[in-house]
C-alpha cells in the first residue's frame, strides 16, 4: 500500500500583540484623558476603547508622570491600584505589555494604562506612587523578568530565589529548566511518550 503523501506543515507567524482598537468616532475620552495629555505632551502614545474600557497607551519612560498625574490630578484623583500585570509578545522589540488597573474611589471610574518595555529595558516602579503595587511588580518580575527599577524590595515571590528563567514568557521551556532544557515542547513530548512506552513494556 503506497504511504500518503505529506502534507507540508502550515507556518503560522505568531501574534506581535493586541490590535488596542481606538475609540469609534461618536465616543469622546473621559476630560481626565484630555487634561493628561494637555499637561505632560507626548506621554500619551494612544488612546483605545474596548468592551466599554478605556486605556491610555503611554510611553515607557514616562510612566512616573504619568502615575503621578493621574493620581493627584482632581479630575482623575486614581487612588487606588487594583492590579498591575503583564503579557508576552515575543515577536515585538519591546516584548512586554506592563498594564496598570487603576481605581477612583472618589469620582467611581476607572482607566487602564499600559506601557510596552523591552526585555532587558529599565522600567521604573509605581510602587512609591500607589503602593500596592509593590507586590504586583514583584509577581511580573518574578514571571516575566521585567526589569523595575526603584522598587524597594525587587525580588521573587512565588518562585525559589534560585529558580531558572521566568515561567511566564512565551518562549519558557514546558519542562522547566535543568538538564533536558529543549527548545521545542515537541522534543520534550517525543521523550517523554519514549520513557511512558519503555514503563509499558
Amino acid at each position: 500500500m503506497a504511504e500518503a503523501p505529506k502534507v507540508p506543515e502550515k507556518k503560522v507567524a505568531p501574534p506581535s500583540g493586541p490590535p488596542d482598537p481606538p475609540p469609534p468616532a461618536d465616543k469622546a475620552p473621559p476630560a481626565f484623558v484630555a487634561t493628561l495629555q494637555a499637561a505632560l505632551p507626548g506621554a500619551v502614545v494612544a488612546t483605545s476603547y474596548w468592551v466599554g474600557d478605556w486605556t491610555i497607551i503611554a510611553e515607557a519612560s514616562r510612566i512616573l508622570d504619568v502615575a503621578t498625574h493621574l493620581r493627584d490630578g482632581s479630575d482623575a484623583a486614581f487612588d487606588m491600584c487594583s492590579d498591575v500585570t503583564a503579557t508576552d509578545w515575543p515577536p515585538r522589540a519591546e516584548r512586554f505589555d506592563v498594564v496598570y488597573m487603576l481605581y477612583s474611589t472618589r469620582h467611581r471610574h476607572r482607566i487602564r494604562v499600559k506601557v510596552k518595555v523591552g526585555e532587558h529595558q529599565p522600567h521604573a516602579s509605581v510602587s512609591g506612587i500607589w503602593p500596592a503595587a509593590n507586590w504586583f511588580e514583584r509577581e511580573i518580575y518574578d514571571m516575566f523578568g521585567v526589569n523595575f527599577t526603584g522598587h524597594p524590595d525587587r525580588r521573587r515571590i512565588l518562585m525559589p530565589d534560585d529558580w531558572q528563567g521566568f515561567p511566564q514568557r512565551k518562549d519558557y521551556p514546558l519542562e522547566g529548566p535543568g538538564e533536558l532544557l529543549m527548545e521545542n515542547p515537541l522534543d520534550w513530548l517525543r521523550l517523554k511518550q519514549a520513557r511512558d512506552q519503555a514503563d509499558i513494556e
